[in-house]
């Protein structure tokens, strides 16, 4: 008899965050010469959470069949699944300035893995009949996050056209599931407290965009860059008024769902600052930036709380093995 801890793949949301914090630094390296040595830490450090959260979550569907399963039929747990393959882009990306070989091969097996998970989930949201009270920003997952974490990688191994077509898909899969999320949020029964957190996903889509378009365009800071960053202020400043409300569940790993749309606009706006932009990006680019860490860092803080009091994984299952 073993025991093996059931994780959720949500937990991926902490490779997202630790990941696009790393990125931030990076940009900010180039931007204005921070350490470099914090933005390589970062990324080390989600490349070890990205390794042992992938051979968790291969294990769970092992040793675990049951419950992964039970996860995947979930109608809003479901949908963190392709964060795995999104995780592993991203750690490509951390890879590249070490072992171009490597990078590829992440970002094509994530990429992969995305398309194919994205494909398959929204092709059984086509068929209808969903409770709309399981409406949530987990939609953007599959396809949304997916699609630009794709452009973003694509376009980092210099291959700007397929990001493009990256970038499109997950635009417009944003735009239409914004429109069904926004119906859900203003008409239908207000979200329980477990399901709160999942509202910090809204900030991701347009500063995240942000940065795919910036990734695709080669940095141009035209009216359409600054038109993604200006709505992700706007889901920031709504986020900040409904924190409280939020609040009401308390502290999980889902709180993790803040960090990746918060390191997205921060690395969104420096890249922006590098060129000849001396307005209003300028001026909110270092106090977006101390932001980003202060909210990666609040909930990685709490996170080490949780796992010091054995707290993090709430339940234990026991899996028997030959």
């Amino acid at each position: 008899m073993t025991r093996l801890p059931i994780v959720p793949a949500a937990f991926f949301g902490v490779v997202l965050g630790l990941a696009g914090l790393g990125n931030a630094w990076r940009a900010a390296h180039d931007v204005w010469g921070a350490p470099a040595i914090v933005g390589e830490a970062l990324m080390a450090i989600a490349a070890l959470a990205w390794a042992i959260l992938l051979v968790l979550f291969v294990l769970k569907w092992i040793l675990a069949r049951e419950q992964a399963l039970e996860e995947a039929r979930h109608p809003v747990q479901c949908c963190f699944i392709g964060l795995a393959g999104v995780a592993t882009m991203l750690i490509g990306l951390a890879a590249m300035p070490y072992s171009r070989l490597l990078a590829e091969l992440l970002a094509g097996v994530g990429g992969a893995f995305t398309l194919g998970f994205a494909l398959w989930r929204t092709g059984l949201l086509w068929h209808g009949e969903r409770d709309l009270a399981a409406t949530t920003p987990v939609l953007y997952l599959p396809a949304v996050a997916g699609g630009f974490v794709m452009a973003i990688v694509a376009s980092a191994l210099g291959y700007p056209d397929w990001g493009s077509l990256a970038f499109g898909s997950a635009f417009f899969s944003w735009l239409a599931i914004e429109s069904v999320l926004l119906h859900r949020l203003y008409t239908a029964s207000t979200l329980p407290p477990a399901l709160r957190p999942t509202l910090g996903i809204q900030l991701a889509p347009p500063a995240v965009g942000a940065v795919a378009y910036l990734s695709v365009t080669g940095n141009a800071p035209d009216l359409i860059a600054h038109a993604l960053v200006g709505y992700a202020l706007l889901q920031a400043l709504l986020l900040a008024r409904l924190l409280p409300w939020i609040l009401e569940q308390r502290f999980t790993a889902s709180y993790w769902a803040f960090t990746f749309g918060a390191t997205a606009l921060a690395t969104a706006a420096l890249r922006m600052a590098t060129s000849a932009e001396q307005g209003a990006i300028a001026i909110l680019a270092p106090y977006l930036f101390a932001g980003a860490n202060l909210a990666v860092g609040v909930v990685a803080a709490a996170t080490l709380r949780l796992m010091a009091r054995g707290q993090l994984i709430a339940a234990v299952t026991p899996v028997r093995r030959a």
